[in-house]
Formats: structure tokens, C-alpha cells, sequence
């Protein structure tokens, strides 16, 4: 039987972190991975709804930094100005200790859509958003219903 959650064990983002090609990226603020379904149209006789086929699926990256260091330009921006596509692996992870359990996220062949080689506003706390695609991806640990 399945137990009842208590609001100890809703997972907190606290407890979330991103590795960027193995190394911890503890500015990290924010990260999300989604699949964007490509579906085709399927009509039946005698059926007047539209049903669909999936076809495919891209997968899409973001993630938000404080700006501490020069990460994206050291990493990306020689790399891209050489015409080198550069590709990485990206790894996030939620560990809050009072949830049932951990989750991780593997990102495989992650490009990048764009680069702000600069950005910031007076008096304001300065953040780093990155974007781009990746063609695989894996669940090593996910949380589990008890």
C-alpha cells in the first residue's frame, strides 16, 4: 500500500545541483530538461475525433547561473568563434533529505543554442542563462512510490 506524503517529504530545489561535463556547478539557480513530442495527425472512419502518432521527440535544455566566473565563455565562445560545435553532458540531480529518495538526470550530445558573451544592470545580482538541445538522456535514479 502506498504511504501517504507528509509536506517534509515534497522535494525542496535547495537540494538540486548541475554537472556540467563532471564538474559541480554550485551557482546554479535554476535548471529544467523537457521533450518536445512531434506527433502526426491519425483519422479513423466512423470516429470524428483526431487521434495522433508519435514521431519523434527533441529534447531542450535550461539553466540559470549566478555570475561568479567566466564559465560560458571560457568553455564555449573561443569554441564557437573557431566553428567548433561544441557538445557536453549535462547532469542534474535533486537530493533534499527529507524526500523519499534521490533523482537524477543524464543529458547526452547537449548543444548550445545561444551564448551572451555579456550582460548586466546596476545594482542587480548578475545571472547567466543558458539554453540548447540534446539527443539522449537517462534516468539512473529516480524516486520511487513506497
Amino acid at each position: 500500500m502506498a504511504q501517504k506524503p507528509t509536506a517534509p517529504r515534497v522535494m525542496n530545489g535547495k537540494w538540486g545541483m548541475l554537472y556540467w561535463d563532471g564538474e559541480p556547478v554550485f551557482e546554479v539557480s535554476k535548471f529544467e530538461a523537457t521533450l518536445k513530442l512531434e506527433r502526426e495527425d491519425v483519422d479513423f472512419a466512423m470516429q470524428m475525433s483526431k487521434d495522433s502518432k508519435l514521431t519523434g521527440y527533441s529534447g531542450e535544455f535550461s539553466f540559470t547561473i549566478k555570475k561568479i566566473f567566466s564559465r560560458g565563455q571560457i568553455k564555449l565562445a573561443n569554441a564557437i568563434k573557431q566553428g567548433r560545435d561544441i557538445r557536453c553532458q549535462l547532469i542534474g540531480k535533486l537530493d533534499d533529505p527529507d524526500a523519499f529518495g534521490s533523482e537524477r538526470l543524464v543529458l547526452n550530445n547537449c548543444w548550445f543554442g545561444d551564448l551572451t558573451l555579456m550582460s548586466f544592470e546596476n545594482a542587480k545580482v548578475l545571472e547567466e542563462e543558458y539554453s540548447g538541445g540534446f539527443t539522449d538522456f537517462d534516468f539512473p535514479d529516480m524516486v520511487r512510490v513506497r
